[in-house]
């Protein structure tokens, strides 16, 4: 399966910029692997089967969690496009039921970014595009807003 963009460039169209989701999306699934591994490594230092048992069961129970967040980060990130052509800014979402958003550069208004600290110390955030008789969008969660906000502005 070949990208969105791709498929939908028109003649003369060119790809300026891509980002995608930010990889604080795998946070929950990389704090379930870090529980799964402290309870692992916590059941080999207690004596007795039944601590030992309760505490592998946890394990597994936390590596399950891990494992189910991991696969659904990833899903979302495989699943999710954000460029900026010369002539549009496009994003995509979904598999299956797909999402899209366009919007033609001539109609930007204007492009808002909001970024937490954590946002800022890790580069992700928010973006908002406001266009000339469009509504608005927000793309959440994007790496580099930033950049992603220049290359959009930029003419």
């Amino acid at each position: 399966m070949g990208r969105y963009i791709d498929d939908i460039l028109q003649p003369g169209e060119k790809v300026l910029y891509s980002t995608n989701t930010h990889w604080i999306f795998f946070l929950p699934a990389i704090a379930g692997w870090i529980v799964a591994a402290a309870f692992f490594v916590v059941s080999g230092m207690v004596t007795g089967d039944t601590p030992m048992m309760l505490l592998l069961s946890m394990s597994g129970l936390s590596a399950a969690f891990a494992l189910y967040k991991t696969a659904t980060a990833w899903f979302h990130r495989w699943t999710t496009e954000t460029d900026v052509t010369n002539l549009r800014v496009v994003h995509k979402t979904g598999f299956i039921q797909r999402q899209t958003f366009e919007m033609s550069l001539d109609k930007v208004e204007s492009v808002d970014v909001n970024q937490s600290i954590l946002g800022r110390l890790l580069n992700y955030g928010n973006v908002s595009i406001y266009g000339v008789g469009e509504g608005n969008k927000t793309i959440d969660t994007i790496a580099s807003p930033l950049e992603f906000r220049n290359h959009i502005t930029a003419r």
